[in-house]
């Protein structure tokens, strides 16, 4: 199991997520292959996926906007390594949710993929919208 503060680039990007520190671009390859699924769950996420880092800049800028507008807590984050470069990532955060306007607790499973330093697939799937107000 990797903890929180792990040396691996998908704790690295999730960290400074949490942080609102950009520098989380160079902890991606060119190349992403990113998608954000949600599970029985009814929002528009058309959006949230891209193949390149300028795509990539506009999807974290929608999700700031639309999504966090008042940033992440992570509440939850360890790994486990699935060899190869590959990790499957327990994500637990809790935020205010500027779509819904409502604070939410929510948990994801990340599969993804680092090569040099840098994730170069990126699947999260939205498990659980727990809110709080």
């Amino acid at each position: 199991m990797l903890e929180r503060h792990s040396d691996i680039a998908i704790h690295r990007v999730l960290n400074l997520f949490e942080a609102g520190d950009m520098t989380l671009l160079t902890f991606f390859s060119d190349d992403i292959d990113l998608r954000i699924d949600h599970y029985k769950d009814d929002a528009d996420t058309q959006w949230q996926c891209c193949d390149s880092k300028a795509g990539l800049m506009k999807v974290l800028a929608q999700l700031g906007k639309e999504v966090f507008p008042n940033g992440t807590k992570i509440t939850g984050l360890t790994s486990e390594s699935l060899d190869d470069g590959w990790f499957i990532t327990t994500f637990d955060q809790s935020f205010w949710y500027g779509l819904e306007g409502r604070d939410v607790d929510s948990r994801t499973y990340i599969v993804s993929h680092e090569l040099d330093g840098q994730v170069d697939y990126f699947r999260e799937n939205v498990t659980t919208m727990t809110y709080r107000s």
